[in-house]
């Protein structure tokens, strides 16, 4: 008996189309040869009930090649590390080392007062602390419990007062 086998004319197009998205995305999602780099500067963001602590790694930049803006609630930090230079590609096995500018934009959570921000910068990190704005600060509410007459009920009333006052 022979066994005759049917191919799938379908299989080898979905084959075909898994190849094309492959290349597709490793030349132009991911040019360096799979190396995701979706961040080119990486930070760390913390939130405080006052203010926005922002860490930026920074290595080889000097403090006079950074800007850092803030338009309403977003962050902006651009840096330059020297010059493009133009080499040979010839001879690298991996060029990871990163020249030129760069920046990073996040979007903070709520308003800060810009106008009050500080930085610093040492061994390559930039520590910026950006203050809430006082309508973004978490606030307290008091409870204050009040027996209504007749029914058992109790009455809640309460106030907005700053945290930590």
């Amino acid at each position: 008996m022979t066994l005759i086998r049917r191919t799938n004319p379908f299989g080898e197009l979905i084959s075909l189309r898994a190849a094309m998205d492959r290349l597709f995305e490793d030349s132009w999602v991911r040019p360096n040869n799979g190396a995701l780099d979706e961040h080119p500067l990486a930070l760390d963001v913390r939130t405080t009930n006052d203010a926005y602590e922002i860490e930026a790694a920074l290595p080889g930049v000097k403090p006079e090649d950074v800007d850092i803006s803030v338009l309403g609630e977003t962050l902006t930090i651009s840096a330059r590390t020297g010059q493009e230079q133009s080499r040979d590609e010839d001879g690298y096995s991996y060029r990871e080392i990163r020249r030129g500018s760069f920046s990073r934009t996040v979007t903070l959570p709520s308003a800060v007062k810009a106008d009050a921000a500080s930085a610093t910068f040492e061994n390559g990190m930039l520590r910026l602390s950006i203050p809430k704005a006082e309508e973004a600060k978490p606030r307290q509410i008091q409870i204050k419990a009040t027996a209504a007459a007749g029914n058992g009920t109790q009455v809640i009333e309460g106030h907005a007062s700053e945290q930590g006052s």
